[in-house]
């Protein structure tokens, strides 16, 4: 059985949104991430998230299937164009994207429960270039994918199912066309322009990132000195080490963490590097992000190996001054009372 238009209608919300171009940026990713369970053939739950980058922009409600957009901007780009004729016609792809799989099943005679992902999208490059996708996933494993430059689909798994799939899809000339010059032009190279325009303040935001240099001693012989580094955004991120003004190479000394997020939708890490204490070398934490433009933020670790002598030194020094100060006090009045008795005498 033919799939009735399965992804036609079903990439169609894939026009709404875009991404910006920026020189010295990372590549952006914009991408609609569409999970549905089967849990029999007479059931099926779909949910939906679309991001951009790592900002989700609009959800679908798996009880009702309607979308909430997160952010007032995102509505508006969608009624721009043919944004919002397309978006209408949403959940005629998602019956049909039910039709198919339920249909597959009966035809490979799997078994229910079944989960089935759709990941969908476009990556656009720093140099304006774009390379659009399209990746089916099958109870957890890929199963088929949209080759953009190739206008066809390509079993991800040696199947039953991956190869009637793949047949079945490339057998409609029509939507392979289309799914093509969605994903290489309209996607990425107009749309971009159009959520740029509506929501640049929130897509261009930046964050400084805040860092601190400290060190901990798990042992005698081992000083691990720690970079934190939080608050920052966008993600993507530079911390190494410096020795001796000289970067610190990768290495079992040098253990750098994942980046984390905060909860004010910014982001952390840690860099923990291990030396020697008293080795006499100079360390330095380098952060380079985007929010700082060419500059690099530089924490030196301040050596405080000597710290503890001079607490001492000082500590004992104000004993001493305070023992010197309250024996001369002491002396002044015994001085002065034996003056008054010598008085008290003569007077009698």
């Amino acid at each position: 059985m033919q799939p009735p238009h399965l992804l036609l209608f079903l990439f169609l919300p894939i026009l709404l949104p875009g991404m910006w171009a920026d020189p010295e940026a990372e590549p952006q990713v914009i991408q609609y991430l569409l999970t549905s369970l089967f849990a029999n053939i007479s059931s099926a739950e779909v949910s939906c998230v679309a991001l951009v980058g790592d900002i989700a922009i609009l959800t679908l409600d798996p009880a009702n299937w309607s979308i909430h957009f997160h952010w007032p901007w995102v509505s508006q780009a969608a009624a721009e164009d043919d944004g919002e004729k397309m978006m209408s016609q949403y959940k005629i792809a998602l019956r049909n994207m039910i039709r198919f799989v339920h249909d597959t099943v009966q035809q490979t005679k799997q078994h229910y429960p079944l989960v089935v992902q759709f990941r969908a999208g476009c990556v656009l490059y720093p140099n304006t270039t774009s390379q659009g996708f399209l990746n089916v996933g099958w109870d957890g494993r890929d199963l088929v994918a949209f080759e953009v430059d190739k206008q066809g689909w390509k079993a991800r798994q040696p199947s039953q199912v991956a190869e009637l799939v793949s047949k079945s899809l490339n057998r409609q000339k029509s939507l392979r066309i289309l799914l093509e010059h969605l994903l290489s032009i309209w996607v990425c190279q107009s749309n971009f322009l159009i959520l740029k325009r509506y929501g640049k303040e929130i897509l261009e935001r930046q964050e400084l990132p805040v860092a601190t240099v400290f060190a901990r001693t798990p042992s005698l012989d081992q000083l691990l000195l720690v970079c934190h580094v939080t608050g920052f955004y966008p993600r993507p991120i530079s911390v190494a080490w410096l020795r001796d003004g000289q970067e610190v190479p990768p290495g079992p000394v040098l253990n750098t963490s994942t980046i984390l997020p905060n909860a004010d939708l910014t982001y952390q890490l840690r860099s923990v590097l291990a030396v020697a204490p008293r080795d006499g070398h100079s360390y330095v934490c380098r952060v380079r992000h985007h929010s700082l433009g060419t500059r690099s933020l530089l924490i030196p670790w301040e050596n405080r190996s000597a710290a503890p002598t001079i607490s001492i030194t000082i500590a004992v020094l104000l004993l001493v001054a305070t023992a010197f100060a309250g024996g001369f006090w002491w002396w002044k009045r015994r001085k002065g009372n034996e003056a008054a008795w010598e008085t008290q005498e003569f007077i009698i």
